[in-house]
């Protein structure tokens, strides 16, 4: 049986998409919450993975590079979609049974992207 938690998160950042023709053209920010989905078979002791573990690796390879940052200097074209992508590509690397990767830009607005 698969079973699938998920860990969310949030971190502040500033980016524009020079191509867009509106607003988000100029440079602004957002308040962004990402949900980190992991899909496994819970262990003798009943657990996927420990949400900790999960924390730590987060935290340490997508939060700390991310937070107050300028997301155009590191992400080009840092659109919802391409930042999912980049968080997962991130993860993927170092979290097992990485299903999928959430990010809200607003309450109402997110994209993602699955494994």
């Amino acid at each position: 049986m698969h079973t699938s938690i998920t860990k969310s998160f949030r971190f502040d950042a500033s980016h524009l998409l020079e191509w867009h023709a509106g607003a988000c053209a100029n440079l602004h920010g957002h308040g962004y919450r990402v949900e980190v989905t992991v899909i496994g078979e819970p262990d003798d002791n009943g657990i996927v993975l420990d949400f900790d573990e999960i924390d730590q690796i987060v935290t340490s390879e997508v939060i700390e590079a991310l937070d107050h940052t300028h997301l155009n200097d590191l992400i080009e074209n840092p659109t919802a979609e391409l930042i999912a992508a980049w968080i997962f590509e991130k993860l993927a690397k170092s979290l097992a049974g990485l299903a999928a990767v959430r990010i809200y830009e607003s309450p109402d607005t997110w994209a993602e992207v699955r494994g």
